[in-house]
């Protein structure tokens, strides 16, 4: 295969909602490329995106598919992304290493939720964007009123370059202004005939060719100058406008395609042969210290991998970029996260699972590689003396949680070491085991999500889990202050265990000062400070210990068992065994005995002194509290919001933002659980969601009565 040198290197990522038609896409553009010979589809089951059996068992993409195709001398690196929401990490991290998105529309239903999302990522990323309205013979398909929601939705930077002559089952024809010319396909698609614009369309297709000239015009002063001297430009000029545009991301070129049919495809590929930007045209990209990294076949041999996937009779195929010099096979590189030494043995570009050997690949260019020992996704290798790392890639917070276990516990060894291996191909799912949950939990971005990877656990892997719900991590606090004392006394032959303490507890508030007197059942208690210690908990808040034993009473010496006792109950709260927290507690007295004394002695006495206390001290449990962002179209809004408002939501604002509206929520973690699932459900899978904690807040009371009362019926159990 030809070598391609860094300014003949495109690499864009193939984005669009579930059911926008990417895969048929891909298989018409692999077609007409000329690097297969007859087209799959996803009923039959043999594209060359969704090769994978968990893919084909659903239906849907899962993973990202990486393909290349040459085209007038170019070649176009393409990262076919899944629709799904669910795995929104193969997007993100396609859009980190592509320099160009194709935002696919769905005819039916012209920008959707996950259109939105997408381009919400293309925004942040500063990529450019190129939209392309599939599904043109869908009978729901109404181009004027597609374009004009388009407009609403991103202004006039929407630009078409196409429309269609006809949209719905006998779509065959469409008007290019910017070629200004007819294209239109028999009924097997493939070459188009071209043929100049009737005259029944050319003042449409006129006013529109002037808009796009303008928009051209607009990106770049000589051309802007020359457009008000002979109010037009050529082909190439307009390109070349057209290109500095979507670097810029001051257009948004809209084309036109029937993806199944194989028509349009061919003039969209020769777009982006001719008017994609290249590689070298993009921003420089940053390493780890802030240094610019040009895509430059001159600089430091540099190779960052994104992607991992483990294939059946290969094992793990390892996908990466060049980001700088010229990387050759046989290759030994030093890697920059791992400190070890890698040979890339073999140099792969790739078209789903179709690999093709090549000896060398340039900046800015995708390639594979297999069987590398120490080498993981988001890793980077370098050449001699560069010292580059990279980590430009930031996933979205997880929104869906489940407890996983192995239905044979015996295999619980054997599911960790596969769902991390898991983990490389899909960095969005998060494994955690939880010490305070007493859990294994598995984080994703939602039902689906999780569903797939318990799918091929038990196909795959010949592992059967089953899912539970996770437990909430509930806080204990106190909400008032309260006094005990407590004696521990333990005889039995030789030297005993002696040890008293008398304790305050109060809840603690950052800043607060420290009373010098308390009150309890009309008694005084004088507060001496003779020690103060602050601990910053693990798990959220504060402990303040005191120490105000005066007149020896209790030596210096056992002052730090007690702490430990009292740590101790805080990490197993008395009401339902949840992580205390916010408590300050003054030690004030107790007594010590000359040889039966002891560390152990005064932590048991400080435990079940701090125990006593806090269950008189108005003890609350609070829950996690979220912000959770809704993104739902209009026309579901008043279901939405009845479900979150069932869900203990506290609304905090609604706004409407480009093309849908936004809901802004306060809900507690305990009534998130199913939320993916129901929000897909009652909106047909056309809502998203993000979510981040924010705080703890206190359970209302009826729901600590149960919880307390649950925890002491499996306390009787035990």
């Amino acid at each position: 295969m030809k070598v391609y040198q860094t300014n003949e290197i495109k690499n864009i990522a193939l984005l669009g909602s579930s059911g926008s038609g990417k895969t048929t896409l891909t298989e018409a553009m692999l077609y007409e490329s000329g690097f297969i010979k007859r087209r799959g589809t996803i009923e039959q089951k043999n594209t060359v995106s969704d090769y994978f059996p968990v893919e084909q068992e659903y239906g849907y993409s899962v993973f990202s598919s990486v393909f290349n195709v040459e085209w007038n001398g170019k070649k176009l690196n393409i990262i076919d992304c899944p629709g799904s929401d669910d795995f929104v990490g193969a997007t993100v991290t396609a859009l980190n290493v592509t320099d160009t998105a194709l935002l696919l529309i769905n005819g039916q239903y012209g920008p959707e939720v996950g259109t939105q999302n997408h381009f919400r990522y293309t925004e942040k990323l500063g990529k450019p964007v190129i939209f392309l309205l599939n599904q043109l013979d869908s009978e729901k398909c109404d181009y004027d009123d597609i374009l004009h929601q388009m407009k609403e939705i991103y202004g006039n930077k929407v630009v078409p370059i196409q429309y269609p002559i006809n949209c719905g089952p006998g779509f065959n024809a469409l008007i290019d202004v910017l070629l200004m010319k007819k294209y239109s396909w028999k009924p097997e698609g493939g070459a188009p005939i071209i043929e100049d614009i009737p005259a029944e369309e050319m003042d449409k297709a006129l006013e529109l060719h002037k808009a796009l000239v303008e928009a051209a015009a607009e990106n770049d002063e000589s051309l802007m100058e020359k457009f008000f001297e002979s109010d037009s430009l050529t082909e190439d000029e307009m390109r070349e406008g057209i290109r500095k545009g979507l670097v810029q991301r001051s257009i948004f070129p809209l084309f036109c395609v029937c993806a199944g049919k194989d028509m349009g495809v061919r003039r969209l590929m020769e777009f982006l042969g001719n008017v994609v930007p290249f590689v070298s045209e993009m921003p420089v990209v940053q390493d780890t210290d802030g240094n610019d990294v040009p895509h430059d076949d001159n600089g430091p041999e540099s190779i960052y991998f994104f992607k991992t996937s483990v294939e059946p009779h290969i094992g793990e195929v390892s996908y990466f970029k060049v980001m700088s010099g010229i990387l050759h096979e046989g290759d030994d590189l030093q890697n920059a996260d791992r400190n070890s030494k890698e040979r890339i043995a073999q140099l792969f570009v790739v078209a789903g699972a179709n690999r093709v050997k090549v000896t060398e690949l340039h900046a800015g260019d995708i390639g594979a590689t297999v069987k590398l020992k120490d080498v993981r996704t988001g890793n980077t290798l370098n050449g001699k003396d560069c010292n580059h790392r990279f980590d430009f890639i930031k996933f979205p917070d997880p929104k869906y949680t489940r407890a996983i276990k192995a239905v044979n516990e015996a295999e619980t060894e054997k599911m960790m070491a596969a769902l991390n291996r898991m983990k490389e191909e899909d960095p969005t799912w998060v494994i955690e085991q939880s010490k305070e949950l007493r859990q294994t939990l598995v984080h994703g971005q939602g039902e689906f999500h999780l569903r797939t990877l318990k799918w091929r656990l038990e196909n795959n892997e010949k592992i059967m889990i089953r899912y539970d719900e996770p437990r909430i991590p509930y806080r204990e606090t106190i909400t008032k202050a309260a006094r005990a004392d407590y004696r521990h006394k333990k005889q039995s032959g030789g030297a005993g265990q002696f040890g008293e303490v008398h304790l305050i507890v109060e809840p603690y508030k950052e800043g607060m000062p420290l009373p010098d007197t308390y009150k309890f059942n009309g008694q005084e208690f004088k507060v001496t400070v003779k020690g103060q210690e602050e601990i910053n908990l693990e798990w959220g808040g504060k402990l303040i210990f005191v120490n105000s034993v005066v007149g020896g009473a209790i030596d210096a010496r056992f002052m730090p068992a007690i702490l430990k006792g009292i740590m101790s109950r805080m990490e197993q709260g008395p009401l339902t065994g949840s992580y205390a927290r916010d408590v300050r507690v003054i030690v004030y007295d107790g007594k010590m005995h000359p040889v039966d004394s002891n560390e152990v002695s005064f932590m048991l006495a400080g435990r079940n002194a701090f125990s006593e206390a806090f269950k008189n001290a108005g003890p609350k449990l609070l829950e996690p509290i979220y912000n959770v962002e809704v993104f739902v179209p209009s026309d579901k809004m008043g279901d939405v919001m009845g479900d979150l408002q069932g869900r203990r939501a506290l609304i905090m604002g609604m706004s409407s933002e480009k093309g849908y509206e936004k809901i802004q929520a306060r809900v507690p973690l305990k009534e998130m659980s199913s939320y993916s699932t129901a929000l897909s459900s009652l909106t047909g899978g056309r809502a998203s969601f993000i979510m981040k904690f924010a705080d703890y807040e206190l359970v209302p009371s009826d729901v600590q009565d149960r919880l307390v009362k649950e925890f002491e019926a499996t306390q009787k159990d035990e």
